[in-house]
């Protein structure tokens, strides 16, 4: 509530993040990211998705991890629906991002649809790491429009390249999502459940890489989540007392002024 209410009370009066520092860093986030859009158009491709189809995904879905898993799944021969499949559930964590901006950037009501494009990973990051909601809104905006823009560019440049570049594998061009990806979550796995459930989610997904058809692993890693905070409800069940059995402290002579 505090965070909210700070972010309402936020103007221009240079007490917050300069805006040229927000801009530089969120072109740097858009520039960085947007270039592996190229790994993207020539695993597409390799795929044995067309060029328009290619750009299509990046155009109207734009979230580079579904679309690498995608387009990843169908490379490894698996059921189109399944790749699909496997794409929208990782998809689904921007619809709670989603959540978190809408009360950070508090964007009128008619750009909320154009801005709901832009709510990916990246998007995410660069806003909510910044003390206002003008260097929020700033963040948010650049990033998106620099990474949205770069992002189709090279996607078509690595679609029509696919050809001269020949077996993205020789390359390492298709572990390139992957690793952006990866580079991009680590950051974010403060707490010890967290790391479990990521830890988890990968031992999971590797195991039955070998015995599952492809993109059922990343459908079958997402109950690394519950199983985690199942195990957690239950070791912070018995290890934390109840408030009541708690017996309260005795006053202390001489105590602080809210005690008096």
């Amino acid at each position: 509530m505090a965070q909210q209410t700070a972010l309402a009370e936020m103007t221009a009066d240079g007490t917050g993040k300069p805006d040229a520092a927000v801009v530089r860093d969120a072109l740097g986030v858009g520039v960085a990211v947007g270039l592996s859009g190229f790994a993207f158009g020539v695993t597409s491709a390799g795929s044995g998705l067309g060029l328009l189809q290619t750009c299509a995904l990046s155009l109207l879905v734009f979230t580079g991890a579904s679309q690498f898993a995608l387009v990843g799944a169908l490379a490894a021969g698996g059921n189109p629906f399944t790749a699909a499949a496997g794409a929208f559930f990782l998809g689904v964590r921007n619809a709670f991002y989603g959540l978190r901006l809408s009360q950070v950037l508090a964007l009128p009501r008619a750009v909320r649809p154009f801005a709901a494009q832009w709510v990916i990973d990246e998007t995410t990051a660069v806003t909510l790491a910044q003390p206002t909601r003008r260097a929020a809104r700033i963040g948010f905006t650049v990033t998106g429009l620099s990474l949205y823009l770069l992002w189709n560019l090279t996607t078509l440049l690595g679609a029509l390249g696919a050809k001269a570049i020949g077996d993205t594998r020789a390359w390492g061009l298709d572990a390139a999502g992957p690793a952006v990806f990866l580079a991009l979550l680590a950051p974010m796995l403060r707490t010890a459940t967290e790391r479990a459930v990521a830890g988890l989610a990968v031992l999971l997904g590797l195991a039955l890489l070998p015995v599952l058809p492809a993109g059922v692993p990343v459908l079958v890693a997402a109950l690394a989540a519950p199983v985690a905070l199942f195990a957690e409800g239950r070791r912070g069940g018995r290890g934390t007392p109840e408030a009541a059995d708690v017996p309260a402290a005795p006053p202390v002579p001489g105590g602080s002024e809210e005690d008096r």
